[in-house]
């Protein structure tokens, strides 16, 4: 029995500078907040002993007074660090691999893999691993700045995220820190637990946080902002989900008329869920956006129009698929269904899901901000969804098999609406689909790293 957990990020430092942080295993905590304390007997090498306690109280105290040392299993400067911790009935193993990152010339690709094996696997994955690997995106930015000293690389691009602490908006800050650019998040509340730089800002109007606009060097505006689409569809929830959506874009583009140059680049957050219930329609930026549910194309439309007068030199339309990525709700609640013996097809499955891989989408919007040489992405509509969309059924079916699950009976429709009221959610999520794919991103010769769903979910998931 074992469990595994694999992540990556690119980082703009050279494999010694980056190796001179993570080497020193003392600092660990500071970097992952997992854990409270690292010690170790000397230098890193192989077969140095230490002990690592849990940052919980709880586990923490019972981890300090029962838990063995663990062991340095393998060190190459530069290049690879595992350490070992057994246990009686398993083992926990975490390793890092450093390479010359291929897109960031100068930099480091730095991949992490947490792995719990041995029969009371289970558990230490609950209790060790899975705290350990979660939310290692925010973990490498933290590793960033410790490597740079957090001072932003020559001529970095500076980018306001509107909307940067919810899962999207955190993933790209990471990405785009780690990759030596200067972010900043508007966030209605600042989070003192992230490692990024914040502005509060009530996403309605023009305040204080407009002079993040202001100043010299390269601007850049991602606007990810937005209540979450996960609620009933009553006439007073899809009209907080329109305002929330439109009021931050229209504030934005208000700020932006202050400047006396436009803002370089500006991608505009949007949603397939445009096309509402597309049916066997074969969606690319040039479909015609229908009337539609209110709750899509009547939240959707009204948010895309909003952006109309935003003062930049290139703006990005990019609706945006379901992303599928190991640390957001929505991926969580499937597995959680699937787990529990619910993940048989929705309705008759015949509805079409588009979804896109987090690294996918990461690299559609690096482009999209002018961050990728020779990948030029045209002003206007993006569709960021993988070629291959896939029925419910069949996104439901490869769900069961990655986590060995058996079949599983369907749910039917009037079910689902049941228990939609119960959940406090809209069934129309579930029973509604689109196959969208994007024409111009094809156009580009843009090549997705995962486009098949089985790949995808076999990276995410392990």
């Amino acid at each position: 029995m074992g469990w595994t957990r694999t992540s990556r990020a690119v980082l703009a430092a050279d494999r010694e500078t980056v190796w001179g942080v993570l080497a020193d295993l003392t600092r660990w905590p500071e970097w992952n907040p997992a854990l409270g304390e690292v010690t170790l007997d000397g230098p890193v090498a192989k077969g140095r002993t230490g002990f690592l306690v849990p940052r919980t109280r709880v586990i923490g105290e019972v981890h300090r007074r029962t838990a063995p040392p663990f062991t340095v299993a393998e060190s190459v400067p530069g290049a690879r660090l595992t350490v070992e911790q057994r246990q009686p009935g398993g083992a926990l193993r975490v390793s890092w691999l450093l390479s010359d990152a291929e897109d960031e010339p100068g930099g480091t690709l730095l991949q992490q893999r947490v792995e719990v094996v041995g029969a009371l696997s289970p558990g230490f994955a609950v209790t060790a691993g899975r705290p350990l690997a979660r939310g290692f995106a925010e973990n490498a930015a933290r590793l960033h700045r410790l490597v740079t000293g957090g001072t932003p690389r020559a001529g970095a691009l500076r980018v306001v995220i509107a909307g940067g602490t919810g899962t999207l908006g955190r993933r790209l800050a990471s990405d785009l820190q780690c990759r030596g650019h200067d972010v900043v998040l508007l966030t209605r509340r600042a989070r003192p637990d992230l490692p990024f730089r914040q502005r509060e800002w009530d996403g309605r109007t023009v305040g204080t946080w407009a002079d993040e606009l202001t100043g010299p060097g390269p601007l850049a505006v991602v606007n990810l902002a937005g209540k979450l689409v996960d609620c009933r569809p009553t006439p007073a929830n899809i009209a907080a989900l329109r305002s929330s959506r439109v009021d931050s874009t229209r504030a934005l583009v208000t700020a932006s008329a202050g400047r006396d140059l436009p803002v370089d680049h500006w991608v505009q957050a949007s949603t397939t869920a445009i096309y509402s219930d597309a049916g066997e329609i074969r969606c690319d930026e040039g479909t015609p956006v229908p009337v539609g549910l209110p709750q899509m194309t009547g939240v959707a439309r009204p948010w895309e129009e909003a952006f109309e007068g935003a003062h930049t030199a290139h703006g990005v339309i990019l609706r945006t698929s379901l992303v599928l990525d190991r640390d957001a709700p929505v991926l969580d609640r499937l597995l959680l269904l699937t787990r529990a013996g619910l993940g048989g097809r929705i309705g008759d499955g015949r509805q079409w899901v588009s979804w896109i891989h987090v690294d996918d989408w990461l690299s559609i919007v690096r482009a999209a901000l002018g961050l990728v040489p020779g990948l030029e992405v045209p002003p206007g509509v993006v569709i960021a969804a993988s070629d291959h969309p896939v029925r419910n059924d069949e996104l439901m079916s490869t769900l069961r098999r990655r986590v060995g699950r058996p079949w599983a009976p369907p749910t039917p429709e009037p079910l689902l609406r049941l228990g939609g009221v119960a959940l406090r959610t809209d069934p129309a999520l579930g029973l509604t689909g689109r196959h969208a794919t994007s024409s111009v991103l094809r156009g580009l010769g843009f090549r997705h790293r995962f486009p098949r769903l089985d790949d995808a979910l076999a990276d995410l998931l392990g």
